[in-house]
């Protein structure tokens, strides 16, 4: 799911391209990507852009008569800048918005169609789509540490709660957690106070980083290999790899659809987090630590 380095970098090169253009036409590919039926998508047609922002993980074009068109990508869902005259692939679009500059398609890989657009009106309609997640970017070390604590959560959910973190999903949380040092099942009422400055620094290091980073490999251009598994990430989607830090092989927790990945040297004592379903399969075969693993 693209979070928030990679929204920001969406939201950025939108803002050059539509920002006091006019929306012409919308197309919906499948009429299911559409969530809201009043007002009517039609009444966003023939209508200034006035904004492009981010709200958590989605992203908002703001229209003339207080209108917000809301995409949300979900896990497949990428966006493609397009000529007016260009196909849109067929088998992955999902709706067409056309400018005078060009067309912004939504497309989603797979069959599971997770990713939605909104058609709302008002300021108070915008306020139903922002969970609460504090701007770690925006915020200081006493906020920070006020939000993680307010409920006890294992780190790696606390992190990746909209309602407690805003745009942090599961691929910078395992970045964050690794660079902090911290295991990803450490409680959040169990954190020192050296800890959590470390969790701080390591979460604003992180966010800024690879947003500077992205914006660089995009450029002008607009943003075409948005992903969860990029070179250069230290854990997230590197199992078996060497840690860069310790050369230790990265650990996974597979729960769902989801994969944490850690260092075991640097961020659990040596220790091999048990993985829901593997560990019970194997039971007494499964490795506590990195020695056993050897």
């Amino acid at each position: 799911m693209p979070e928030l380095p990679d929204i920001t970098v969406y939201v950025e090169a939108l803002q050059t391209r539509i920002v006091g253009q006019r929306l012409e036409h919308v197309r919906l590919l499948t009429p299911f990507v559409l969530r809201t039926a009043t007002p009517p998508i039609s009444s966003a047609e023939n209508r200034q852009v006035t904004a492009v922002q981010r709200i958590g993980k989605r992203i908002v074009i703001g229209l003339e008569g207080d209108l917000s068109l809301v995409l949300h990508l979900m896990i497949a869902g990428r966006l493609r800048w397009m000529p007016k005259t260009a196909k849109p692939p067929g088998r992955i679009g999902l709706a067409v918005l056309e400018f005078s500059s060009g067309a912004l398609v939504l497309t989603e890989a797979g069959t599971k169609r997770r990713a939605s657009l909104h058609l709302v009106q008002g300021a108070q309609a915008l306020r139903q789509f922002d969970a609460g997640g504090l701007e770690v970017l925006d915020c200081d070390l006493p906020a920070f540490a006020q939000r993680l604590t307010s409920e006890n959560h294992t780190l790696k959910r606390a992190l990746t709660d909209p309602r407690l973190m805003s745009g942090i999903g599961n691929a910078y949380s395992d970045e964050i957690l690794h660079r902090a040092k911290l295991s990803p099942v450490a409680l959040t009422s169990h954190l020192t106070a050296a800890e959590m400055s470390r969790l701080f620094q390591a979460t604003c290091e992180v966010l800024t980083e690879w947003t500077r980073r992205l914006r660089r490999e995009t450029g002008e251009g607009f943003p075409e290999r948005v992903t969860a598994f990029r070179e250069g990430m230290a854990v997230h989607g590197r199992f078996g790899e060497p840690c860069p830090v310790c050369g230790a092989p990265v650990q996974r927790i597979v729960f769902a659809e989801n994969e944490t990945n850690y260092c075991a040297r640097c961020q659990t004592g040596g220790k091999i987090l048990a993985d829901r379903a593997l560990s019970r399969l194997l039971k007494s075969s499964w490795p506590r630590n990195l020695d056993e693993l050897d």
